[in-house]
């Protein structure tokens, strides 16, 4: 692969434009202080992936990838980067479509779309400083300069289900007294507790807006079940509520209850997203941008979701560089099917313990009051302190031309 870099960045250096010379990665692994979990998993540690891309200015970009690091670190390491080496990072979005080309065989979906995630990221924060302008310019232009935050927390501890319940609303107490006005529940460990928690948080906090995922627990009868029981007590959105192996089950589920149905942080691609939301059922469509194709990508799956008259609200998980990500996004999101005092979208801020996205940025997002200023720095406004991120840092790779 090295003859096919060195033949690229010498036919490009001839142009004048900037060309990407080195990708790297950086795998980061963190221990949590105490376990959580949700309806599917528990944690005791916490993975990311960075991806930084250089050109021969010195300029760099970073993006962030969602799934599992070790094996999407590979796909961008071994796969993507010889791609991309002397190419123009202007040409972001030719730059997706060779890399998505390159791949159509055998990577559909999956680790491999991941990996593309991260890069497009990379490509549009480095474009942004490159051009001197905030990536939500790039995306279309800024509609709000600032966005309410969302709470996510409140997950599963080895506790004794009454226990639990008081140790979540406890957290969420919290949540509530730093300046949220909306949060977003864990449901799925089994019927009795989720009933019980979903009554109580809404007797706790009457004047909140609450959310309720289940990342996917249920039956169609279960979901149908607390689906109604979400509906009785005001809630948002059911996120999650059904398999993702079953997408057509979510039109079965939205005949039966009321309260609007959120997915898709699980979905890649426009193409994805046009099968899982043209049936109808989902309200509420969650790319991840880490995860979906990345930040261009989800500019086209918010198209196919306008089209259908559905909103889009990025599910966000990882560290400030996917946030900052979905905040751009949000920036220059138009809510539908409009009017003039529209309910405008939230974002999401995952608050469980994470000092690889609160401990490493410089600068990063500052949530006061239960919002967020947009970026208005050139890029994404967000930038890693390597010297802060080499503690959490379990294995680097470089892909560079020589």
């Amino acid at each position: 692969m090295s003859g096919m870099i060195e033949a690229a960045f010498l036919a490009k250096s001839k142009t004048g434009k900037p060309m990407i010379s080195c990708i790297r990665t950086y795998r980061l692994s963190h221990r949590l202080d105490e376990p959580f979990g949700f309806s599917q998993w528990h944690y005791d540690v916490r993975n990311a992936l960075l991806v930084e891309v250089i050109d021969d200015s010195g300029a760099t970009g970073w993006g962030e990838c969602y799934g599992p690091s070790e094996v999407t670190q590979s796909a961008v390491n071994a796969y993507y980067a010889p791609l991309l080496i002397g190419w123009d990072p202007l040409r972001n979005e030719a730059a997706w479509q060779h890399c998505w080309r390159a791949g159509l065989d055998f990577s559909l979906k999956g680790v491999m779309m991941g990996a593309i995630s991260g890069l497009d990221m990379a490509l549009l924060d480095l474009k942004g400083k490159l051009l001197g302008i905030s990536v939500s310019e790039l995306l279309g232009g800024r509609v709000r300069n600032q966005i309410d935050c969302y709470a996510t927390g409140m997950y599963f501890r080895a506790a004794p289900d009454l226990q639990l319940l008081e140790v979540i609303v406890d957290e969420a107490r919290g949540y509530v007294e730093s300046g949220f006005r909306a949060l977003k529940i864990k449901i799925g460990r089994n019927m009795i507790f989720d009933s019980r928690l979903i009554e109580l948080m809404r007797a706790t906090f009457p004047q909140v807006k609450l959310m309720a995922d289940s990342n996917h627990a249920y039956d169609l009868p279960e979901a149908t079940a607390i689906g109604r029981l979400l509906d009785e007590y005001d809630y948002t959105w059911f996120e999650e509520p059904l398999s993702p192996c079953h997408p057509d089950k979510f039109r079965q589920l939205a005949d039966k209850i009321d309260v609007p149905i959120a997915t898709g942080e699980c979905e890649q691609t426009r193409w994805g997203f046009q099968d899982l939301l043209a049936p109808g059922g989902v309200q509420i469509a969650q790319p991840d941008l880490a995860y979906c194709g990345g930040p261009t990508e989800a500019v086209k799956i918010r198209a196919i979701a306008s089209s259908l008259g559905i909103n889009v609200i990025p599910h966000a998980w990882g560290t400030m560089l996917n946030l900052a990500s979905a905040t751009h996004l949000l920036a220059t999101t138009y809510v539908e099917p409009g009017r003039a005092d529209v309910t405008p979208p939230v974002l999401e801020t995952d608050r469980s313990e994470n000092p690889m996205r609160d401990e490493m940025y410089q600068p990063g997002l500052e949530i006061v009051d239960g919002r967020v200023a947009v970026p208005t720095l050139p890029g994404l406004g967000v930038e890693p302190d390597k010297k802060a991120m080499q503690r959490f840092c379990a294995q680097q790779t470089e892909r560079a031309w020589r």
